[in-house]
């Protein structure tokens, strides 16, 4: 296969060959990161520093068992996975090796990083018994619903229509990056569901060699891999795919602005994931912010809105359609009808519910006697005081 226009006018990722240490090179170094190493995934993983990696993206080789060519029924021939790379001697040799790198894997994850591992119904059980085994903690399996899959060209089978992917943090007091804000509105408002349905890889984003077959046979669509990432990782976070391939993963994680390393043994492969990757354009980084949770916000304590004197002891609150209303104290709490406390709690009795929202549920009239949010005034407050707030976590 040859495939090197790009990589031959300048455009090279760097490579590592194999057995090239990165483990003495800070992970904040640019020599650490975006590059690919070419060799044995458990040899190079064991050069890799510990506590390095945000999160790992892992496609291994399904073991599929596969015993002849696939025929379609015009007799010509699947180009299936038949390659020396996805042959194991038995399924013991093949739970060893898997356990062999995710546990290289977890030794290389930050404390708080992601592991994400996809495979079909072939192999993703004894991928997801090893994962528990060696004390990941699972966050969810999602299934990648292919719309359109590839036909049960015997008809004495399911259409094979999905693939499974797992997502677990390091260990059970992790608390992995989830961008629940970013996926929600990427949904239209709505919970991301563990269900996804993308395409297969297809059109001009399948690479082919020259003779047109396809470069890898089992090529993951971009989309899987920006939602992945979109989901569970940050600006300058460190992906690390040690079955690399043709660069996905590599690819995504450039545009998305993401640090990547990339494993992977065959040569052609390798280059044809930079000829790939060398032509991806980053996003600028207000595109590729996520939105942050108000979860993830400093906290604002309603007496804080009085000392910055967005509002005063004695002015009123309303409820949304001033039927409710209460009289602020100079102590920060409320009184409505006797009944004083916080906000919260003041607004949770006079609905005679359990719990309120005070933020939301009480509102101010402005100088244009519109009832407003007094979560508005909490947004305000926060980017008043974000220079000084960022200063005291910088110094905690």
């Amino acid at each position: 296969m040859r495939r090197v226009s790009k990589v031959e006018q300048g455009l090279a990722l760097p490579v590592c060959r194999s057995q090239i240490s990165l483990t003495d090179i800070p992970p904040s170094s640019p020599d650490f990161t975006d590059r690919i190493i070419e060799g044995d995934c458990l040899k190079e993983l064991r050069l890799l520093a510990s506590n390095s990696v945000d999160l790992v993206f892992a496609d291994p080789p399904y073991n599929l068992q596969l015993g002849g060519d696939l025929l379609r029924p015009n007799n010509t021939r699947v180009d299936g996975v038949n390659h020396e790379w996805d042959r194991f001697d038995s399924f013991a040799a093949y739970d060893a090796f898997t356990r062999s790198w995710l546990a290289e894997c977890k030794r290389v994850l930050k404390p708080n990083g992601s592991l994400w591992v996809i495979g079909s119904y072939h192999n993703i059980f004894r991928v997801g018994a090893a994962v528990q085994d060696l004390g990941f903690w699972l966050q969810n399996d999602v299934v990648w619903l292919k719309t359109n899959p590839m036909p049960n060209f015997k008809g004495t089978r399911f259409t094979n229509a999905h693939e499974t992917l797992i997502w677990a943090a390091r260990d059970e007091k992790a608390r992995p990056t989830f961008n629940y804000d970013t996926l929600k509105a990427f949904n239209d408002d709505l919970q991301m569901r563990s269900d996804w349905l993308i395409p297969i890889c297809s059109g001009p984003e399948r690479l082919r060699d020259d003779g047109g077959r396809k470069a890898h046979p089992t090529q993951k669509p971009e989309a899987l891999l920006s939602r992945i990432l979109l989901a569970t990782s940050k600006p300058g976070d460190i992906v690390l795919d040690p079955f690399f391939g043709t660069g996905t993963t590599g690819a995504v994680a450039k545009r998305l602005g993401r640090r990547f390393i990339g494993i992977e043994r065959d040569g052609d492969y390798v280059k044809a994931a930079q000829e790939r990757i060398a032509v991806i354009t980053a996003l600028s980084e207000d595109a590729i912010a996520p939105i942050v949770s108000k979860r993830a916000e400093p906290r604002i304590p309603f007496g804080m809105v009085l000392e910055l004197g967005m509002l005063n002891p004695g002015d009123a609150l309303f409820d949304a359609k001033a039927a409710i209303k209460a009289q602020i104290m100079a102590d920060g709490s409320i009184n409505w009808s006797g009944v004083r406390g916080s906000i919260h709690a003041v607004g949770a009795r006079a609905q005679g519910r359990a719990a309120c929202n005070g933020w939301t549920f009480w509102h101010y009239r402005t100088r244009h006697s519109e009832l407003t949010p007094i979560d508005e005034l909490r947004s305000s407050a926060r980017k008043r005081l974000a220079p000084t707030m960022a200063k005291t976590k910088e110094f905690a």
